[in-house]
């Protein structure tokens, strides 16, 4: 028997749920299918920022921005390959979105320091677009509900327990004078809440990714949305080119489910299947270097929606981040903000450094594939650090020595997650890494530590690499010489935290066909569709703070009250810049 709804959810990520909850409020019936047993997506393993232009926190903590630097700052980040009016409706709709969010007890903070990714470009501003997650209490949700919230990353916890929001590891990562009763304030209050204790080992406070979508399924379970899990999309129905609904697997039986006025996808990107990673994105590639889920993430709706009619985008494209592998882990880790403390350094099989360290992650990916294309050998990659780095700082897996040394790390990690040597010729020989290369590039790298100044790649050189510094280290705060052994290293790959190519989209995230025209009843948001941003990262949070925008976009569209552009003079003014 065919069951009937407003509107159809494939996937139950940010972008997926915000969208359900916002049919709920105005006055749809909404369904939510999820394949895994488990509901939040990669959302719920992500830090849980967004990028939202003029947000309404930014006034608390002293700036100010405005739509038209916004748009000027994306549009030239997209360079080309994402439309105006996506670009426009964006940054103009981010904000009211982000207030919805706030409005459903889904609070952020604006982050003053964190800079946009591109600090020299135009419209780019040094702090505030990128907010955190206020922290989350789980028992809100209550145990059943808690059971149903994917858990979070392993490296993202503390002694694989605590949680931490990004206010709190900005100030442990760069050794604030506050950073040790913080870390003692967090362990205190996870050792004296023993009741809770009691009944589940995870973490009471959510933070980031577990606390955006912790609270977006308490608002989700208050509105009694249906939420199916356990259920995969198989395929789209449709009547006369519309999409009419879904045929999905629930308790192994077919079941075809109506969607009156939509179905939006919302599942993810591809990153987890190796063929469609083989057809679309550079060589080499394989799907275990990513740092998404296991088993999610497999284009099935990408593929569903192609059926559909659906035009792609941006398949080349991934949302790159170094990654390392970590014994019993599920999934590789990215490597985010630990290459830019100092006193470490990445290199090739020459041993040479081919880029700035500090830079953002998805340009770091990006650099490793240019150099192993130009014959250097970045893949894999090298981050190389000394005994004095070791002690003070955490690497992936390894916490600061100082906490965690070398006697307390599982033996066998020793020459699979990192190697170790009293000499540099030594580390060299251990992971096949020409050691007159890696001996001349350790020699510059200390005379820039020395000076202050990295000749090569001006490391700590704007505001965004010296975010995650050491601002005890003087003259700059991400470098630092590699010069008391021993000498460590650990092995990179050009992972992702998800896939940016998708399906094509208008600015209600209506899918297009080929002739780019709306495909009646389809919608689409998040990774399952091709990325508003286009090749580019502009700031932290750039993939959640579309998704769930996007969401809120097709919602209003599907209820028939589509929001319009406000800013139509900034899309007059880019087609004359575009002419001249």
């Amino acid at each position: 028997m065919e069951q009937i709804f407003d509107v159809v959810v494939v996937g139950s990520g940010a972008g997926a749920l915000l969208a359900a909850i916002r049919a709920a409020d105005a006055g749809l019936t909404a369904l939510v299918v999820e394949k895994a047993e488990v509901a939040g997506g990669t959302s719920a393993t992500s830090g849980g920022g967004i990028w939202i232009p003029d947000n309404h926190d930014m006034a608390r903590v002293g700036l100010s921005d405005g739509v038209d630097a916004a748009f000027r700052y994306v549009r030239a980040c997209a360079r080309g390959l994402s439309s105006d009016e996506r670009i426009l409706a964006y940054v103009e709709t981010a904000r009211h979105m982000a207030r919805y969010l706030d409005q459903l007890g889904v609070r952020y903070k604006s982050m003053p320091k964190y800079s946009d990714y591109y600090p020299g470009m135009d419209g780019a501003m040094p702090g505030g677009r990128t907010m955190d997650p206020a922290d989350f209490n789980g028992a809100l949700l209550g145990l059943e509900g808690l059971a149903q919230l994917r858990p979070t990353n392993p490296g993202q916890l503390i002694l694989g327990r605590m949680t931490l929001n990004a206010f709190e590891a900005h100030s442990i990562l760069s050794r604030e004078r506050s950073a040790k009763l913080k870390l003692m304030w967090i362990m205190l209050r996870y050792a004296v809440d023993y009741p809770w204790r009691r009944k589940t080992k995870r973490d009471r406070r959510m933070t980031g990714g577990q606390a955006l979508v912790g609270g977006l399924l308490a608002a989700l379970r208050k509105r009694r949305v249906a939420l199916w899990l356990g259920t995969p999309l198989k395929s789209l129905q449709t009547e006369d080119g519309r999409v009419t609904g879904v045929l999905v697997e629930r308790d192994g039986k077919p079941v075809a489910v109506r969607a009156r006025m939509g179905v939006l996808l919302a599942a993810g990107g591809f990153e987890r299947n190796q063929a469609m990673r083989e057809q679309y994105l550079p060589k080499p590639t394989d799907q275990a270097w990513t740092a998404t889920p296991p088993g999610g993430n497999t284009g099935d709706a990408i593929r569903a929606g192609e059926s559909a009619g659906g035009a792609l985008h941006l398949m080349s494209h991934t949302w790159g981040a170094p990654t390392l592998s970590v014994p019993k882990e599920d999934r590789f880790r990215a490597l985010f903000v630990e290459r830019s403390l100092p006193g470490c350094m990445v290199v090739n099989a020459a041993g040479r450094r081919f880029l700035n360290e500090s830079c953002p992650y998805p340009e770091f990916q990006q650099a490793m594939f240019a150099d192993q294309a130009s014959g250097g050998g970045a893949i894999p990659a090298w981050i190389v650090f000394d005994a004095e780095f070791r002690r003070k700082y955490p690497m992936g897996p390894l916490g600061p020595g100082e906490a965690q040394p070398d006697h307390r790390l599982p033996k066998k990690w020793q020459g699979s997650v990192y190697w170790k040597a009293d000499t540099l010729a030594g580390l060299a020989q251990q992971i096949g890494v020409d050691a007159d290369g890696l001996a001349a590039s350790v020699a510059r790298m200390n005379d820039w530590a020395a000076s202050g100044k990295d000749l090569e790649f001006d490391r700590g050189g704007n505001v965004f690499d010296r975010y995650y510094g050491d601002p005890a280290v003087k003259p700059n705060p991400n470098l630092a010489p590699l010069a008391k052994a021993p000498f460590y290293a650990i092995r990179l790959y050009p992972g992702d935290i998800g896939t940016k190519g998708g399906l094509l989209t208008d600015q209600d995230a209506r899918v297009l066909d080929g002739a780019g025209q709306p495909i009646p009843g389809l919608y689409c948001t998040g990774n399952n569709s091709a990325s508003v941003m286009g090749p580019a990262y502009p700031g932290a949070g750039s993939t959640l703070g579309p998704a769930m925008t996007f969401a809120y976009r097709a919602v209003a569209h599907m209820a028939g009250n589509p929001i319009a552009l406000e800013r139509t003079d900034l899309l007059d003014g880019a087609m004359k810049a575009g002419v001249l």
